[in-house]
């Protein structure tokens, strides 16, 4: 789908807040409400638009320990990978998960309440997955920049 000028603008709005109403959008783009409405339901349509969510302060909800975890895979079939990426997905602590190139296959941002809760985590889930080779963990001592935000 091509984006022009206004969806752009558009898509930009609704990142900063998408529980504006349409009419406070559509005041800051110089249209109609109308006009503004039926760009967000094309957007979503043709899936610009995917989801809308809302973000948590992971400070207030005790999970502001965050750890960058690096796995290496033992083997690489494609049966492998994809039991790999299953398993991933039934875990609620990684928020985000990567199939990279490089020295390790996956890198996993995970959020933990401490160090206590991570290595419980390790112990009792991460490393019960089969075809793990080996892990390499770096926490984070400081997130500098976090956005949802796609630039376009």
């Amino acid at each position: 789908m091509e984006l022009d000028a206004t969806d752009i603008q558009l898509v930009h709005l609704l990142q900063e807040d998408c529980k504006k109403t349409t009419k406070q959008y559509a005041d800051s783009l110089q249209l109609s409400k109308t006009a503004v409405y039926e760009r967000i339901r094309r957007l979503e349509r043709n899936g610009v638009i995917t989801n809308y969510v809302a973000l948590v302060d992971k400070e207030k909800v005790r999970r502001d320990f965050m750890v960058l975890c690096q796995i290496r895979l033992v083997q690489h079939t494609k049966e492998n990978v994809l039991k790999f990426e299953r398993e991933i997905l039934k875990l609620e602590e990684v928020s985000e998960c990567f199939h990279v190139g490089g020295d390790y296959d996956y890198i996993l941002k995970i959020h933990a309440e401490d160090m206590k809760s991570y290595r419980e985590f390790m112990l009792t889930k991460l490393t019960t997955i089969n075809n793990i080779g080996n892990t390499q963990s770096s926490f984070v001592i400081n997130e500098v920049k976090n956005s949802p935000s796609v630039h376009i």
